[in-house]
């Protein structure tokens, strides 16, 4: 996958080069900055050779510096796959950042291989290296911390019982259809129900409230027995189809691929099954933990947070910390919709292995409020503790504390991580994720937090520099 950590420059891209063309200053610093810390380039060139035999054999594929870059490059300019591959391609100072120069800029689809083959694990350690690079070049100093949870959606439709079992009937349907047109034979037993299904979703979905009251228990009971008998056939199919052997290794490959699918999909229909028919059928109050809201990212969490406009988000909670320099230093996709005050202990411990020191200033909203997280930062060192009590009486004492002018100023400083979280959404792209899977999502913020490091140590470098010309 990856053979070379940094290629030769080739004499047409050395006189390129002394056209005087350059980058914008931003990009510049960054492109700088990863220069000078070859070590985050090894860590991914590893993470792109696990599983491979031989990285050095085989054909030529991206570096670790053209995979990281355009990584970068994909989320400060908030790109799709094919939008990423035609501004590289059509532009020299693109082509000089993400370390192409003069070469072939590869389709969109090795893009998103390159990208794929990453882990979240490496992400992550590549940006405690980022923060410890700005901690070593003095651009923080992790005086001050606040803290935030957000959601991150996934790529989802909204979720309701009769569109996720119509969603059932419609891929296994497709997929049986597939195989059967891999093994090149009609499959017996096996009936196309999309139709019948179709009418009976689009019949619940047009109903009125009062019409739901009376006859949408008679309509999921017959859209449930479609979808059982559409799971119940596929079964039958995977156990006909068990000893079939395609005529080719390509063929045969496609065949195994298509039969994990099909099991795939009838256990997570078999889940649809039996949540549809427990809430409608039985009236009965499914545990969020039980449920599933989507075949296509079964990992999806339904979060409620009070909104008032989102009562409802499906995606997944994520824990976010920045420091004073807009530095995000910790981040974390958690699972579930966990309460906010667990994280204020574990960020604590991690800022100090991060910093050396506990900051002086933690801030936070009221849903990190505990006394016992308020104690626990007093024994760490923090000086000015800034998490508003949530419900309650508060004593005279707590009620002078909040209306402090120090107490005001640290919830003026918290309040700039929604600023962050809008950067992140607007951005980054980090607002929704369109890639498929859990380890992908994961993927996908990690870059996200990744783009707006590097994005922010390149703004501080340039504003060092500045200052450093003033004083000459």
């Amino acid at each position: 996958m990856s053979r070379a950590a940094k290629r030769q420059i080739s004499f047409a891209d050395w006189e390129l080069m002394q056209q005087g063309l350059s980058l914008e200053p931003l990009l510049e610093n960054i492109s700088k900055f990863l220069d000078d810390h070859a070590e985050m380039i090894e860590i991914v060139r590893c993470d792109l050779e696990r599983g491979l035999k031989n990285a050095k054999t085989g054909r030529r594929g991206l570096t670790a510096q053209q995979v990281l870059r355009s990584l970068v490059l994909m989320r400060v300019k908030n790109l799709d796959y094919r939008e990423l591959r035609e501004r590289i391609a059509d532009g020299y100072t693109l082509r000089q950042f993400t370390d192409f120069y003069c070469l072939r800029v590869p389709k969109h689809d090795a893009f998103n291989r390159a990208f794929n083959r990453l882990t979240p694990q490496v992400l992550k350690a590549v940006n405690d290296l980022v923060v410890q690079a700005a901690v070593d070049l003095e651009l923080e100093d992790g005086s001050k911390l606040r803290v935030d949870t957000t959601v991150v959606q996934t790529d989802i439709h909204h979720p309701t019982d009769n569109t996720l079992l119509w969603d059932v009937v419609r891929v296994v349907t497709r997929l049986v259809r597939r195989l059967a047109e891999a093994i090149e034979r009609r499959i017996k037993g096996f009936r196309n129900r999309r139709r019948a299904a179709r009418r009976r979703m689009l019949e619940i979905q047009r109903m009125t409230t009062r019409q739901r009251d009376e006859r949408q228990i008679d309509k999921y009971r017959k859209l449930i027995a479609i979808a059982e008998e559409v799971v119940r056939s596929a079964r039958e199919v995977l156990r006909q189809t068990k000893n079939v052997r395609g005529k080719d290794a390509f063929s045969e490959m496609a065949i195994d691929h298509l039969r994990k699918e099909i099991d795939c999909y009838c256990g997570l229909g078999e889940r649809v099954i039996d949540q549809a028919r427990r809430r409608v059928l039985h009236g009965e109050q499914v545990p969020n933990g039980e449920k599933i809201y989507s075949i296509f990212e079964p990992h999806t969490d339904l979060i409620k947070r009070g909104k008032v406009r989102t009562p409802l988000e499906f995606g997944h909670k994520i824990f976010l910390a920045e420091s004073a320099q807009g530095l995000i230093t910790q981040y974390e996709v958690l699972k579930g919709n966990p309460s906010d005050e667990q994280h204020v202990v574990p960020s604590l411990e991690r800022h100090k292995e991060s910093f050396g020191h506990a900051p002086e200033l933690y801030g936070s909203d009221r849903g990190f409020f505990s006394k016992k997280n308020v104690k626990s930062c007093e024994q760490e060192g923090v000086r000015l503790v800034c998490i508003p009590q949530r419900g309650g009486g508060k004593t005279p004492e707590r009620e002078a504390y909040e209306k402090s002018a120090a107490f005001k100023k640290g919830q003026r400083f918290r309040a700039g991580i929604e600023g962050r979280i809008s950067v992140l959404f607007r951005g980054r792209g980090m607002k929704r994720c369109l890639a498929a899977g859990q380890q992908r999502f994961e993927l996908w913020v990690g870059a996200a937090v990744l783009a707006n490091n590097l994005m922010r140590i390149a703004t501080l470098l340039t504003k060092r520099s500045s200052r450093t010309r003033r004083a000459a």
